[in-house]
């Protein structure tokens, strides 16, 4: 069976969706499915352990192909256990569509029975208690009909209420679907980026042992073949989403170091960064703060638009015509929010963080004394689509994200940047911290390069 086969066989078995097993309880499957993806992510943990150790021996064919395979195994795993997530989302979805389809029924009957109840309390009040009591034969009936009257009023008002919990419960239970929806096209998205992944794994892998037949000394000659000269680099674009497209590779270098030293951060990991951003979010293109996506703005209204006209405001920009990026999309159809500004891909509740936008209950304004970019930048404002308060915030965020050098600490700061702290832990998201530290080790080479 040749390799290509295998490779073959392994694509398809790691690709598959999570195993069905018919007649099974929802309760079953819940229990099935979690089953399902504690036991592939614990097999990523291995691997991922596995890549660390070989990340510490001495650079050799050997060595390169294990962790070129390793890393192939890894990701198949990654796709393995998103497809798990998925469909627990998909699950969810449905529960959340249901619960929003038994809310509006009620919705609607609460809305009748609210007709009802002011049509009645309307035809009451056209008449005055003395002219009800003129019109009864004993007072036991008129005192019926005040009760009546009262009972209504009573009924009005808890009709009202009722109303008011069900819009309320409506509207929460949409916002969880719509977070679920948006994590899901994330998830979808990822997986089409990490397929692409693994067939230049598996193409670079074929390259190296077709080139070197596997012999050691063939393969030191290729990646001497294989790195750039300082001339070449100098040459080099390291391009920057939102920043204004291509900088010059040593220019980059400058600010990332500058970056590296104020905050600790190694430089490579910087760019590494910045890199995979810019690799990621020019897949989702740009959008105006006006764009209309199903009737919804591009931003979150009130987590990140007001935050953003704040910005805009003391920067002196219109915040009309500034690019961000775009929210996903899934089957066509829009699902989350987008909003990211410049090289850093910070939304602007984020950006608040390190850029002094604060809100003291009176809504968000510029605080000079809690910019910490400014503080280390110097100059009026801090610019999140200026390259070099950009390259200092990745860096900032990057440092409180606890990255120190070792490659466990620089993986996990990555996935955080990523994910968030919740979600560094969750193996579905791995494939990106590889991605930055197989782009931090190459960076790190190239900015050797370019000092000799």
């Amino acid at each position: 069976m040749t390799r290509s086969v295998v490779a073959g066989i392994l694509i398809l078995v790691f690709s598959l969706p999570p195993q069905v097993t018919f007649g099974e309880t929802d309760a079953e499957r819940r229990q099935r499915l979690e089953a399902e993806l504690q036991n592939v992510e614990r097999q990523i943990l291995t691997q991922q352990r596995l890549v660390e150790d070989k990340q510490q021996e001495r650079q050799s064919l050997e060595r390169d192909i294990s962790i070129i395979e390793t890393e192939i195994k890894k990701a198949h795993l990654g796709i393995q256990a998103r497809a798990v997530a998925i469909a627990q989302l998909d699950d969810q979805i449905d529960e959340k569509e249901e619960i929003l389809e038994i809310l509006a029924e009620k919705l609607a009957r609460q809305q009748m029975s609210l007709s009802e109840l002011v049509r009645k309390s309307a035809l009451l009040e056209e008449y005055s208690l003395v002219e009800v009591m003129l019109s009864k034969q004993s007072f036991s009936e008129f005192f019926t009909d005040v009760a009546t009257y009262q009972s209504i009023k009573e009924s009005l008002n808890e009709s009202l209420a009722v109303l008011h919990e069900i819009r309320q419960d409506t509207q929460e239970q949409k916002g969880q679907l719509e977070s679920k929806q948006e994590t899901e096209a994330e998830m979808k998205r990822i997986q089409e980026l990490e397929k692409g992944e693994i067939e230049d794994k598996e193409a670079e892998k074929a390259r190296i042992l077709t080139v070197t037949k596997g012999e050691e000394e063939r393969y030191q000659a290729l990646l001497d073949s294989q790195r750039k000269t300082a001339a070449e680099l100098r040459n080099a674009l390291f391009q920057l989403l939102g920043g204004g497209g291509g900088i010059p590779f040593p220019e980059a270098v400058r600010l990332a170091q500058y970056a590296s030293n104020v905050t600790g951060v190694d430089a490579a990991l910087i760019l590494a960064i910045l890199e995979q951003e810019t690799n990621i979010g020019s897949n989702l293109g740009s959008c105006l703060f006006t764009d209309s996506h199903s009737g919804k703005g591009v931003m979150h209204p009130t987590r990140d638009e007001p935050v953003f006209m704040a910005i805009a405001k003391v920067l002196g920009f219109d915040a009309y015509s500034r690019t961000v990026s775009c929210p996903l999309t899934q089957n066509g159809v829009r699902v989350g929010w987008g909003g990211a500004m410049g090289p850093s891909q910070f939304i602007p509740s984020t950006w608040a963080i390190y850029g002094g936008i604060v809100n003291y209950g009176n809504g968000w304004e510029y605080d000079k004394s809690s910019d910490a970019i400014r503080r280390i930048n110097g100059g009026s404002v801090s610019n999140p689509f200026d390259n070099q308060d950009a390259f200092i915030a990745t860096a900032l965020l990057l440092r409180d994200n606890g990255a120190n050098g070792s490659y466990h600490s620089d993986r996990l700061a990555a996935l955080r940047y990523y994910a968030g702290w919740g979600g560094a832990s969750n193996p579905a998201n791995a494939f990106y911290g590889d991605q930055v530290m197989n782009r931090k080790s190459r960076l790190v080479q190239e900015i050797q390069i370019l000092r000799n």
